[in-house]
Formats: structure tokens, sequence, C-alpha cells
């Protein structure tokens, strides 16, 4: 694709408070805090638009910034009380703040699909100033949550492999998003790649702190390997929950495609994480030939074949629909003792 004009903006890794609704009594009250939540959001955007100016296109937020995490409850229970749906009031909302302000929003929360009953999926989307949804990512990698891998052969039926590695191609370019730890999973990333990713969207909820931490140092490799903008936004804070309030807190930021950090906010409510996307740099960047220019250089083919005979953790462990939150670790002690049989681990 030729490049026949500069293309940049600046982009937002919005921090705020994560306001968990586990002690909510019911779906009612759960619903209420939730609108609260997007309502404190839209003065918070507005204020911080007003600072940093007409060229922020994209705001990302935080994990789960709408309910917090499950603690304890079933499947069947969090998908009543937490779970957004597909067309619902919540992205109504979002989408309502995304035409006023004309900027893409970006965030994460938990989701009902009616081709899933019982079920639920993490779920990473992203708004156009139209307040459409352009990108619907559903978390594949997750310890304590139901995944497409899970229901793998009937999701793959419903949306096909595009649908699982979901790239969306807009004005300010080819986005695409991972949930929180997924970071530490390269082949996700790398798959977003393939399809022509430039900017990948993080929405995080982490210890911050640790210069060292995996994630710190995943978030950089991502972004080098290929060669694509990450901007990761972590929430301040998850309020309203037994967890201590500020155990995640802190360290968003945007990191360029060639692993610089251009910015990067502290602990508290912050709107420090902002930074430019030049995407005409990024695509000069991807048409030079030599050492730096690691997606040109990949040798896919070679690691097919491995890929294809490896079994570690099962697909379709959910083919039949919801179950006892306990089957995620279960699954997992199986497969952890599985492959030490077999001298993997």
């Amino acid at each position: 694709m030729m490049i026949d004009h500069e293309l940049a903006y600046q982009a937002l890794a919005l921090q705020v408070t994560c306001h968990a609704i586990n002690q909510s009594r019911d779906r009612q009250e759960a619903r209420s805090r939730i609108q609260s939540a997007i309502a404190r959001l839209e003065p918070q955007i507005a204020a911080s638009l007003a600072f940093i100016g007409s060229r922020c296109r994209l705001i990302v937020l935080p994990e789960y910034f709408l309910t917090g995490f499950p603690l304890g409850e079933s499947l069947e229970d969090w998908a009543e009380k937490a779970c957004l749906e597909m067309a619902g009031a919540e992205y109504e909302a979002l989408g309502k703040i995304a035409q006023t302000h004309r900027i893409f929003l970006a965030g994460n929360a938990y989701e009902v699909d009616p081709h899933f009953p019982g079920l639920y999926f993490q779920t990473c989307f992203v708004l156009d100033p139209s307040g459409s949804v352009v990108l619907r990512y559903r978390r594949l990698n997750s310890l304590f949550a139901p995944t497409p891998h899970d229901v793998w052969d009937r999701y793959l039926d419903q949306y096909g492999l595009e649908g699982v590695f979901p790239v969306a191609q807009t004005e300010i370019g080819n986005l695409a998003a991972v949930a929180s730890d997924e970071i530490l999973f390269p082949e996700v990333s790398r798959c977003l790649a393939m399809r022509g990713a430039e900017v990948l969207l993080h929405p995080t909820s982490e210890i911050y702190g640790q210069a060292r931490a995996p994630k710190e140092a995943a978030k950089i490799s991502r972004a080098v390997e290929n060669m694509m903008y990450v901007i990761s936004a972590n929430t301040a804070g998850i309020a309203d929950s037994p967890i201590p309030i500020s155990s995640v807190d802190g360290g968003s930021k945007v990191v360029d495609y060639r692993g610089l950090v251009l910015a990067e906010t502290g602990a508290g409510e912050s709107m420090a994480a902002f930074a430019e996307v030049d995407l005409t740099a990024l695509r000069r960047y991807r048409r030079q030939p030599g050492l730096g220019n690691l997606l040109s250089r990949q040798r896919f083919d070679a690691y097919v074949e491995s890929y294809q005979n490896a079994e570690f953790y099962p697909k379709n462990t959910m083919a039949n629909g919801a179950i006892e939150r306990k089957h995620f670790i279960q699954t997992q002690l199986a497969t952890i003792e599985r492959l030490a049989k077999r001298g993997v681990i």
C-alpha cells in the first residue's frame, strides 16, 4: 500500500478506577453500578480530550472496568449479574460517548453471546466515532473464564478463524486487541500481526512497579517482534472489593513499534499515558529491508508441524455448556500431569 499522506494521531491509555459489582444484591443493583461507572467515565474522557487536544483519536480503557472480576460467583450468576449483551444498553451508552467526542473507544467487558447459552466470554471491544462496535475479540487464554477454545468447533462454525483473531481496518490504522495476561502468549499477538494489525490494544488489570515483571517485558517484546504499537491501559485500583484497592494500579503506557515507551503513568487515576501513534512512520519502517524488519524475516512454515503435533491445553472442554468453575483448574492440573508424563515439563 502506497503512503500518500501523513497519518498520525494521539492515543490515550486512560487509567481509571474499577468499581467492583460483586457485592451487588441482584441484577438490578449490578446494572445500576455499571451505568454509574459509565456516567463517571464520560466527564473524565471529556476533560482528558480537552487537555490533550483534538488530535486524540483513540482512548483505551482498562480490563473489566465496568464490573471487576468474579469472586466465587458461579458462571450462571456472573453471567446474570455482570455480563453485557452484545447489543445491550451498556454498549449503547459507551457508543454515545464515542459519538459525542468523535473518538475510537476501546475497552474490555464480560459478555454473553446468544449462540452460546450458559456461557460468557471476556471481550475486548472497539467502538468507532459513529458508536458502532467495529472490533470484538474474545479472550482466548483464561484460567478462570470460558473462552472460544473451550467451545472451539462450535465457535469456528459460528465466527470462523477471522472471528477468533479479528483485526479492524479503520481510519486510524489496523486495530487488534488482547486482554490482560494474554500479552504473555506471543502466538495471539502474532496471529493478529499476520492479519495486518498495526496497533495492539491491551486492556489489563495488573500489579505495577516491578520493572522486570513478565508483563512489562512482554509489552516491549510484542511491540518489537510484531513491529506494532502497544497501548496498555491498567486499572487505577479496584474499589468495592475485599482485595486491597491498590493491588492492581498504575503503569498504563504507550509503546511504539521499536519497543520505546513513549508515555507512562504512575499510580492512581490518570490521563498522563498518551502519545503519538505515527502510522506513516510505522508503515515506512515495515517496508524497510534490514535486520530490524522482523516480520519480513519470519519463516512460519518451519514451525507448522511442531504446532500441529503439540497437544497441551485441550479444546472443546465446555462443548456441552456451562459447568462448575472448578473445571478450569482441574483441566489445567490434568494438562500438567499429562505433559509431565511425556517429559515435556
